[in-house]
């Protein structure tokens, strides 16, 4: 059974990597959002594979067709059906996966929890390839919290530690979502971005991988959405994110560097200008109690270094119960990073979208 996402909005995803298609199903979206599909195509894109010398050479248009939800360019209130048809896949080079799971995939325990009919051909239903319809969701959510004066915008805060500008937590906005949104490569600091890119390169030409962590704001937003304990606005955040599955981290604000603060250095203290109230800093990340407090909501999440690389590595026949090695083929990220950028931005806008429609 299809586990789905949401409070308010219903997403489900299904399909497999080297399926003939991948699927999305979304109900209880808004009726009467004028489409813009020029958009959207342009958010896919920027997950899209095989754009360049930084993410794998598996080339897919990843243009949806959607067969029920948008009637005349508008959405109807109807069940938003999607799909995505893969076209560009090469099922044998995961022939080996089997008996031998690739270390850092799902392989192994998607085995031993579904038996060894699994299909894991480029993970299967595991891959990172159906956040392709994370996606879908996210462009269509991000349109909606435009159209109510929410921006939703990520950058690549670091890739194995050489660091972009970080965003300025309280003052960030218009100007930086400017820089990405023209940017080719999804950073505030040129010069940092080129050294990136030379790290992932480097990487690629080692046959190993790198990771990184990307930044993520919200700005916008009205006061008081989310509520406190199991429908924190934190948590709800962090559901649709940790969906993605590279990611293995995620923290609002200073997040990890609250720990190693006084009290006195990590409250926000609250003043205002007479109109208004708002805090001088934004060390909670803009939530407060599970509620957003109009500050920019801004949020960071680690993403890990690609699994599948070719340098030889540790595994097990699961055959013969003996000790082997692997060195995996085929075509994958040396970095996941960049492509990550527009999912983690869906994953926050569709956890939006569905806090304001509480």
């Amino acid at each position: 059974m299809l586990t789905p996402y949401g409070k308010n909005l219903k997403i489900y995803i299904e399909g497999g990597s080297h399926d003939e298609k991948i699927e999305l199903i979304m109900d209880n979206f808004p009726a009467g959002m004028q489409v813009d599909k020029t958009a959207l195509q342009a958010f896919m894109q920027r997950r899209a594979p095989g754009r360049d010398a930084f993410s794998t050479t598996r080339k897919e248009a990843d243009k949806p067709v959607f067969l029920s939800g948008i009637t005349n360019g508008r959405t109807d209130g109807n069940r938003i059906h999607a799909v995505i048809y893969n076209s560009n896949q090469h099922s044998s080079d995961y022939s080996f996966v089997k008996d031998t799971p690739r270390p850092s995939h799902a392989d192994f325990c998607a085995i031993q929890k579904y038996g060894k009919d699994v299909d894991l051909r480029g993970g299967g239903h595991f891959s990172g390839r159906l956040t392709a319809m994370l996606c879908v969701a996210g462009a269509l959510c991000k349109q909606y919290l435009r159209e109510k004066g929410i921006e939703v915008f990520a950058h690549i805060h670091s890739i194995h530690g050489i660091a972009d500008t970080p965003f300025d937590l309280c003052k960030v906005g218009k100007t930086e979502q400017d820089i990405l949104q023209n940017a080719d490569f999804p950073v505030l600091d040129k010069e940092q971005g080129k050294k990136m890119q030379n790290e992932i390169l480097d990487a690629k030409q080692d046959r190993d991988s790198v990771g990184g962590v990307i930044e993520c704001a919200v700005t916008g937003l009205p006061m008081g959405l989310g509520e406190h304990l199991f429908a924190g606005a934190e948590g709800r955040i962090a559901a649709a994110v940790f969906s993605v599955p590279a990611v293995k981290g995620v923290e609002f604000g200073n997040g990890f560097g609250c720990a190693s603060l006084f009290g006195s250095q990590n409250n926000d203290p609250f003043c205002t200008d007479g109109k208004k109230i708002f805090t001088t800093t934004n060390h909670c990340g803009g939530i407060l109690g599970g509620m957003t407090n109009g500050m920019p909501l801004v949020f960071r999440a680690a993403v890990k270094p690609t699994p599948s690389i070719a340098k030889e590595q540790a595994t097990v026949s699961l055959t013969e119960m003996k000790n082997t090695t692997l060195a995996i083929k085929g075509r994958h990220d040396p970095c996941i990073v960049q492509r990550a950028v527009p999912v983690l931005e869906a994953a926050a806008a569709i956890a939006v979208c569905d806090m304001l429609l509480d």
